[in-house]
């Protein structure tokens, strides 16, 4: 039996819950650096670990006979895929929040129903992509658009976005400046089974184990009748220059380029709120992942982001209105093919022979860049293949949930430590400055554009 164990925020709740139960997996930890684990107390039990996100998808693919994770992706996926082989077993009494669609203060609306009421093609924008679609279709929206990101949703509002779908409590909402508008779930930790599993696999023993030390589970959804304000719309600024910069490890290295070209901008290290001391001038921090997407959109001017990412969007989008502007310089990488150590290949064509040789059915090729990986299969074809797409953590899906691994690296020394082989490179990147293939129309917008361009690539010489 295999079990998908999540890493991130649920990992120490989990260790401790597994400990309880007495499964046997002691080296599962919130420390731990290892992906594997066996159980001492159930001979046959396999334990691996993923990001959170991906473990329905597993779980749901016959992958993995169980899984823990929370509820809010089983939810999200279902919303798409009601028929996947998914089933919730059991909530586990951790993890728990709520799912909000939430505004601005300043949205100008206080009731849910305004939304219908309103005329205007709604930007959404969530990780929950699925669950914000079928918000849309049950509220009626006449127009409406979802934009998917990878995290750090706050940071849209109001400027990018006028409804977003967060996952969190009252007071973290209202530290962000948001109001919730309209409960759409609980959320907890669960333990899920792939239905074909549940149906044919003596689980017993092992959901007894669980459900003994799960906790019991609270009513925690604020009613939606509770959220009641009234609040004033922001003037829109047409000449405004919309400029986002990257979140996580980018941060430090981008601070010191704009303090270098005598940008000013308070806070940037320490929060997902920035501001800079530059007129007409809005500063966002996002995930890079989400940059170009957002540029092509319009929801931003300039932004600063990995040419990893542009080429991963630019590959799904080719026509997309979106360039390199400026090569940065820092946060450089490779982007790679990966193979576990002892599959006797070295190169691409090696790998082509093996495929044949081997008679295997399908590639199963994993990566972040879902459409670099892709078109890169495609491209030497290596066809026919299945790209599994992950949220991070990639090299643990070698060998078991995949065949190759397309990933970035600095070093290739955390493939290696993983017994990886590097057999190709697609690309080095480092980070960019992006922006749009046309130039606003409005002259003072395009003047402080390319006076940023102009600043930034002094600060490069």
């Amino acid at each position: 039996m295999r079990f998908a164990l999540p890493k991130g925020r649920l990992m120490a709740a989990t260790a401790r819950l597994l400990e309880a139960a007495g499964l046997g997996l002691a080296d599962f930890k919130e420390n731990s650096r290892s992906y594997r684990f066996t159980s001492q107390r159930f001979p046959g039990l396999s334990a691996k670990v993923f990001q959170e996100k991906d473990i329905p998808v597993q779980v749901s693919l016959g992958n993995y006979d169980l899984g823990i994770c929370g509820s809010d992706w089983v939810t999200e996926i279902l919303a798409r895929y009601p028929d996947m082989a998914l089933e919730k077993v059991l909530e586990l009494g951790y993890g728990q929040g709520n799912i909000y669609a939430v505004m601005c203060r300043d949205s100008g609306l206080s009731r849910i129903d305004d939304l219908r009421a309103d005329g205007r093609a709604w930007r959404i924008v969530s990780e929950y992509p699925n669950l914000a679609e079928a918000l849309a279709l049950k509220l009626r929206l006449k127009r409406f658009k979802v934009f998917p990101v990878w995290g750090a949703v706050e940071a849209y509002l109001p400027e990018c976005a006028d409804l977003a779908l967060v996952n969190g409590g009252i007071k973290q909402i209202a530290d962000y400046g948001l109001v919730p508008l309209y409960p759409m779930a609980s959320t907890t930790a669960c333990l899920v089974a792939n239905r074909n599993s549940w149906e044919s696999k003596d689980m017993g023993e092992l959901l007894s184990a669980l459900a003994s030390v799960a906790a019991p589970i609270e009513d925690n959804v604020m009613p939606a009748s509770t959220v009641v304000r009234t609040i004033v719309s922001v003037p829109a600024m047409p000449s405004l220059v919309r400029l986002a910069l990257p979140d996580g490890h980018q941060k430090k290295p981008t601070a010191e380029l704009l303090t270098k070209a005598g940008f000013v901008i308070p806070g940037y290290t320490e929060t997902t709120k920035a501001s800079i001391d530059l007129t007409g001038v809005m500063i966002k921090v996002i995930r890079p992942q989400d940059m170009p997407l957002q540029v092509a959109n319009g929801n931003f001017d300039l932004a600063i982001t990995g040419q990893d990412w542009l080429r991963d969007h630019l590959c799904r989008f080719p026509a997309s209105p979106v360039k390199e502007i400026l090569e940065l310089g820092f946060g450089r990488v490779r982007i790679v093919a990966v193979v576990v150590q002892q599959l006797p290949v070295d190169d691409l064509a090696g790998l082509r022979r093996y495929l044949a040789q081997a008679g295997v059915p399908w590639l199963r090729v994993a990566s972040e860049y879902t459409n670099i990986a892709d078109k890169f299969a495609r491209d030497n074809r290596l066809s026919p293949y299945r790209v599994v797409p992950t949220w991070g953590a990639s090299e643990a899906f070698l060998p078991e949930d995949a065949d190759l691994l397309v990933e970035n690296t600095q070093t290739g020394q955390t493939l290696a430590q993983h017994k990886l082989k590097i057999i190709d490179t697609l690309m080095t990147s480092t980070a960019c400055l992006i922006g749009s293939n046309q130039m606003p129309s409005e002259p003072a917008q395009a003047a402080r554009i390319e006076a940023i361009i102009k600043t930034l690539h002094r600060a490069l010489s």
